[in-house]
């Protein structure tokens, strides 16, 4: 029989933690949160302090009477929830539940599942910390204030299934108001001209700046006209040579909200995606000889902190791999904000010698990917910055100047491993410039003018909005996957190439929250609310003044909302065909997939239809049919006969219209890392498809 029963959220956790604490040891899971505020109703008591009314989770009777029958049987039981808000709340409940003394040293944390720390973290155990669980408590009874008496009313004027939350307004607000600026934009003209200029045999290009010293922005053809009427002959002479080293120093490793941005823009990940491998990262996989280990750090942290011994292990890599030259201080690598809990470190892995090309045959390919995405952002952290050496050239004819720049890697420091991406996707590249001096004369080869027009700020990708959240201080690391998952699965909004736009639905909704309830979906008001709540975690507000404080106006505000929003009526849009089961018009529908066809004599006739698009080619198969574009229920794009059931052609790549000239089969579009080339399916005909 086990002496210590140690209670954490899940079972792959336990079976991780259990190995490396020995017999003595019964380490069991609660498969998260045991208790909770009841489903069917608000279950706080407003009149009372905002008491919250908590009950056993629905299905989780089998796992507290198991939890309880260990307890009674063992001598000492710890609780090693998760490091954060969530998991003291976790641990907090377990307490309540089992007839724990929270006062005791019953609460045991650790920042990554590896023997040593684990080890480590039993030495030190402590009572549970109530501003933590007080801070997670007033998060949980806030979001349900507002989200079961906002929801309501949605549902009575508008229709059922809807939401409204404090950091889910917020996000569909930037979506709808990035969505107006783009409406709302005016291009204006611009123009420039580039040169092709050429110094001894060496050619390069250069572009035009302005007039003397002065830069001058080119609006209209006029001017450009003027500016090319203006040289004289082919000859520039250089004016002004420039030259720079510039460093360039690495990212520091991963916040929970740096991850989900990279592994958006370099990995193509969904944030929800991101942290659930994560998740399976940090409880520990089976690797081999080493067997069940967590090879990552806790993964929901805003901290860029590494321990020592980390960066101790990360140099002895860096001199073995790359030489001591290679290794740097790492002095941007620190704390990323006061709040940021010191228990938390960035993520990082666990062991810098667990090297990603090691695991790649005992890990799933995404599992690879994003450890490799952690380890090497990591390693380059500790990496000596870059250096470039730069060049700026002034070319003049006649008054009028030409700048050319050019760099180029001096070191690369952590180039040589990883560069952070970004949503602009523009590379750093060598653009290296034959060897000019003052006095120089070089030669005009070519001259491009062309006109431009600006262009209006681009829709939110995932990335880019979680950056924008995090930028505002709306929401915590764990919130940000949730609430996009979640204003995606109401309707508000929908993915176009990889971009969020708001639907008809989201607009109504937007715009009754934004008139009836402004706090909650201003911006200031949110991002303040969130620094309270976070005053709370530090011990230095109650919880039940700050509940208070918004829930005074709040309560105001719904009484006005449930008396003077009018009823909305959404009208079905026609989809400009007839159903073929009863003749009467098919409209779209908005379901839990995305928009698709339904017949209009619902509920008499229930035909419906996913919305195809077709590709302009035969089906294969049949020869009878259309190839047409479907989705997937998870939105892969595939491609299927207009036929089916009938004709059960299917294909994952995009059919093209000719026939393979080798064998007459079917040429499908393949997607490869290195652009798309068009394959046969039958036999090993491949092309280029710009060819």
């Amino acid at each position: 029989m086990a002496d210590y029963l140690v209670i954490v959220e899940s079972p792959a956790k336990a079976k991780t933690i259990e190995r490396y604490l020995g017999k003595k040891y019964k380490v069991k899971a609660s498969l998260g949160h045991v208790r909770d505020l009841p489903r069917s109703q608000t279950g706080v008591d407003v009149d009372n302090n905002y008491e919250p009314r908590y009950i056993t989770i629905r299905g989780k009777g089998q796992v507290m009477q198991e939890l309880k029958s260990a307890a009674k049987k063992a001598k000492k039981i710890y609780l090693a929830a998760d490091p954060d808000r969530e998991g003291e709340a976790i641990a907090w409940h377990l307490a309540h539940a089992l007839n724990i003394d929270i006062q005791s040293d019953c609460r045991v944390v650790f920042n990554e599942i590896t023997k040593d720390a684990i080890k480590e973290s039993f030495k030190h155990p402590r009572p549970i910390d109530m501003d933590l669980v007080d801070a997670q408590q007033a998060r949980r009874i806030l979001d349900r204030l507002v989200g079961y008496n906002i929801s309501p009313i949605l549902w009575k004027k508008v229709k059922k299934g809807l939401s409204a939350g404090r950091v889910q307004s917020v996000a569909l607000r930037l979506i709808i108001d990035r969505e107006n600026e783009i409406k709302n934009f005016t291009p204006e003209e611009y123009w420039s001209i580039d040169g092709q200029f050429e110094k001894g045999k060496k050619a390069f290009e250069a572009s035009f700046y302005g007039a003397g010293k002065e830069k001058v922005k080119l609006t209209n053809e006029e001017q450009v006209k003027e500016i090319l009427g203006k040289m004289k002959g082919n000859d520039f002479n250089v004016t002004k040579v420039t030259k720079k080293e510039r460093k360039r120093n690495p990212a520091p490793s991963f916040t929970t909200s740096s991850l989900q941005q990279e592994a958006a823009r370099k990995l193509n990940f969904r944030a929800r995606k991101t942290m659930m491998l994560a998740q399976q990262l940090y409880e520990g996989l089976n690797i081999g000889k080493e067997g069940t280990v967590g090879l990552i750090t806790y993964m929901r942290t805003d901290s860029t902190r590494v321990s020592d011994t980390a960066k101790t292990d990360a140099k002895s890599y860096l001199e073995e791999a790359y030489g001591k030259e290679y290794i740097g201080n790492a002095t941007h690598a620190s704390k990323k904000s006061a709040k940021a809990q010191d228990a938390h470190e960035a993520i990082r892995p666990t062991s810098v010698m667990r090297h990603p090309d090691t695991l790649k045959n005992v890990l799933s390919r995404d599992l690879h990917r994003l450890y490799k995405l952690i380890w090497e952002r990591f390693i380059a952290s500790q990496m000596a910055p870059a250096v470039l050496d730069t060049v700026a050239v002034d070319l003049e004819n006649n008054g009028v100047v030409f700048r050319a720049n050019g760099s180029q890697v001096k070191f690369a420091g952590f180039m040589k491993l990883y560069v952070e991406g970004n949503d602009d996707q523009v590379e750093e590249k060598d653009r290296i410039l034959p060897v000019m001096v003052e006095g120089d004369v070089v030669k005009k080869i070519d001259l491009d003018p062309k006109q431009h027009f600006t262009q209006p700020p681009p829709r939110y990708s995932e990335a880019r909005l979680v950056k924008t959240l995090e930028e505002l201080g709306i929401g915590r690391p764990s919130t940000y996957a949730p609430t996009l998952d979640t204003i995606q699965k109401r309707g508000y909004v929908a993915l176009d190439a990889k971009r969020f736009v708001p639907t008809e639905l989201g607009s109504i909704v937007h715009e009754l929250v934004l008139e009836f309830f402004p706090d909650i979906i201003n911006i200031e008001f949110t991002a303040q609310m969130e620094k309270d709540l976070d005053e709370v975690e530090e011990g230095q507000q109650k919880w039940v003044t700050i509940i208070d404080n918004f829930y005074k106006k709040f309560e105001k505000d719904l009484a006005i909302a449930d008396k003077e929003m009018e009823k909305v009526e959404i009208k079905d849009e026609p989809a400009g065909e007839d159903c073929e089961k009863c003749g009467s018009p098919m409209v779209f529908k908005l379901g839990r997939y995305g928009k698709f066809m339904a017949c209009s004599n619902f509920p008499d006739c229930r035909n419906t239809k996913a919305i195809v698009k077709p590709i302009g080619v035969e089906c294969p198969t049949c020869h009878k049919g259309e190839v047409v574009e479907r989705k997937s229920k998870t939105k892969r794009i595939f491609y299927g006969c207009n036929r089916y059931p009938e004709c059960d052609f299917v294909s994952w790549d995009k059919p093209i219209s000719r026939p393979c000239p080798k064998c007459q089969s079917l040429l499908v579009e393949k997607k490869l890392k290195k652009g798309i080339q068009i394959q046969c399916t039958s036999c090993d005909y491949k092309e280029d498809a710009q060819s």
